[in-house]
């Protein structure tokens, strides 16, 4: 289905395996993956942004061996 925008788009950066895409899409499959541990707050963007954090915990236990198949994307 085609997309229909109507207000403004502010797209600041995309990185090298990033992706943009408006409209029809049948499958966008991830080229690379990463994983990281930030704590409440910690990866908001965006113009005006007030967080308010008192308390905040991180769990980084990660017990399984694989999160995302990617092998055969490239």
């Amino acid at each position: 289905m085609p997309s229909f925008i109507s207000g403004p788009i502010k797209i600041t950066h995309v990185s090298g395996d990033g992706t943009v895409n408006f409209g029809d899409v049948l499958q966008i499959a991830p080229k690379s993956t990463s994983k990281s541990h930030t704590g409440s707050g910690g990866s908001n963007n965006g113009d005006f942004l007030q967080t308010n954090t008192f308390v905040s915990f991180t769990n980084t236990g990660d017990p399984d061996t694989i999160d995302a198949n990617k092998s055969a994307n490239n």
